[in-house]
């Protein structure tokens, strides 16, 4: 069936729906679906003989009820029927228009994508399709359901018998196809304007407003540079601009259960210690080092940051769980900040840990350029802990460090884990250039302005004793071993 054909079909069927049931359609004030932007702003790249992937930073938003649609088909020569779950997993089932869905890789033909030059002349026009499942989706306001429970990408095996798409309620899900379905876009180095809508028939079955199902973004086209760090990275895009709104902060006070499991964060000695560092440059020298911030108690440290309109700046909440896993509550716990430095290009939660280098009489000497942290479970600390996660990379509370188009991001900790940084990128490292050879003690500190939330604070920060010698521009360090711990 041809795309014109599916709109056809979809719209038929909806000016039925619209016309005599509000089965499908929300109350008007609160959309089951709206269609945003994270920014105004855009840059992707053009890569040689492949061209641009195309991502414009748009986002579909659930509502009060989740957005639900479920997918069967009888046998393989049977067409495939898909219901839309209205209200929530109890709630009534509404047929989806017959041929809407040919396959079970997404909706055809959900959005329409034109782009234009400096002069208004059009060139590139084209629909694209949606999957509402995804591994990129956040909750965009901070009473959410705390989990989502649909599948984090749609199938694309030919033998399959049935599916679940889904948007959790208050949560985002990427509105373009996955980049490695999606196809690439020949578009010369420059500035271009790009309008995305939601097509008519799929704003009038679902009931999206017309003032929340189109976006206008400036779109800026860069060659690709043969970097290692974005290539191991894999990052393709560096969006700035003004921000759309991407949702309602909690209303009233911090809700902070009096009683209940707490996370306990740790700092480890500092090790991997070295001379040099990044920044090295001219006749500077720093010291540079691994840091490990971990978490004991009975509960993980969960973060959720939530974009500012118009601001590369996220409010930052840490949630409350019983013994059983539920969210008990929540506190506003600081910010999230863009860091577009290379290495990073990600959100960092801006109260986590601190760095300080001391002399011997424990009085400041440097303070290190890191201040904020993607929490991410990189290092087993201690699995022997009751409630400790073996397997943190695939849990529901997974570590998001989003990009820049991102409505809201979640950064994870769990019990046993920790999160280890390294002192070689951008502004991690003790600059000691004017320091006298001497003692010194690396300090790691976590929760250092006592934001988050704990079961114990005592235990929060660790000093790593060093010797500085050598000559300017030859500098040299001796590190006594820890407790025995040689590194």
């Amino acid at each position: 069936m041809t795309v014109r054909r599916v709109l056809a079909v979809v719209a038929a069927v909806a000016a039925g729906v619209s016309g005599g049931s509000a089965a499908v359609a929300a109350a008007p004030t609160e959309p089951q679906l709206r269609f945003v932007a994270a920014a105004r702003s855009v840059t992707v790249e053009s890569y040689p003989d492949y061209g641009v992937m195309l991502d414009l930073g748009t986002h579909l938003v659930a509502g009060k009820n989740p957005f639900e649609v479920r997918l069967k088909r009888a046998s393989y020569g049977d067409p495939i029927m898909a219901e839309q779950i209205v209200n929530g997993s109890a709630g009534k089932r509404v047929a989806l228009p017959a041929g809407l869905v040919t396959d079970f890789a997404g909706f055809p033909a959900f959005t329409h994508v034109t782009i234009t030059g400096a002069d208004g002349a059009v060139v590139l026009e084209r629909d694209e399709s949606l999957c509402p499942n995804s591994w990129y989706t956040t909750r965009t306001r901070p009473d959410a359901p705390d989990r989502s429970p649909y599948p984090q990408d749609c199938p694309t095996n030919p033998f399959t018998i049935g599916a679940v798409w889904g948007i959790q309620a208050g949560w985002s899900a990427p509105a373009g196809m996955p980049w490695w379905q999606a196809e690439p876009v020949d578009l010369a180095e420059g500035t271009y304007t790009a309008t995305a809508r939601v097509n008519q028939p799929y704003r009038d079955l679902f009931g999206i407003p017309a003032d929340q199902a189109s976006v206008t973004i400036e779109l800026n086209v860069r060659e690709y540079k043969d970097d290692w760090l974005r290539a191991a990275t894999g990052a393709n895009a560096a969006r700035s601009g003004a921000a759309l709104t991407p949702g309602a902060r909690p209303a009233g006070k911090n809700s902070i259960p009096k009683n209940g499991p707490r996370p306990d964060l740790r700092s480890l000695p500092a090790w991997g210690i070295q001379i040099g560092g990044y920044e090295d440059s001219g006749d500077r020298d720093y010291l540079s080092f691994s840091a490990t911030v971990w978490v004991a108690g009975q509960s993980p440290l969960v973060v959720d940051g939530f974009r500012r309109s118009g601001e590369d700046l996220m409010d930052a909440y840490q949630y409350f769980y019983d013994a059983k896993g539920k969210q008990t509550g929540y506190a506003q716990v600081g910010t999230m900040e863009w860091d577009a430095r290379d290495g990073h290009h990600h959100w960092h939660f801006t109260d986590f840990a601190q760095y300080r280098l001391l002399d011997e009489n424990a009085q400041l000497a440097v303070r290190s350029g890191k201040e904020a942290f993607c929490l991410a479970n990189t290092d087993a600390v201690d699995y022997t802990l009751p409630g400790a996660n073996w397997r943190p990379g695939n849990t529901d509370l997974h570590t998001a460090c989003g990009d820049q188009s991102s409505l809201a991001v979640r950064e994870v900790l769990d019990v046993g884990s920790g999160d280890t940084y390294g002192q070689y990128l951008p502004g991690q490292s003790f600059d000691i250039t004017d320091l006298p050879n001497g003692t010194y003690y690396i300090e790691v500190a976590a929760n250092p302005s006592g934001r988050l939330y704990e079961s114990d604070t005592t235990n929060n920060t660790s000093l790593r004793k060093v010797i500085l010698g050598g000559e300017p521009g030859a500098r040299t360090v001796e590190v006594p071993p820890h407790q025995g711990i040689v590194g």
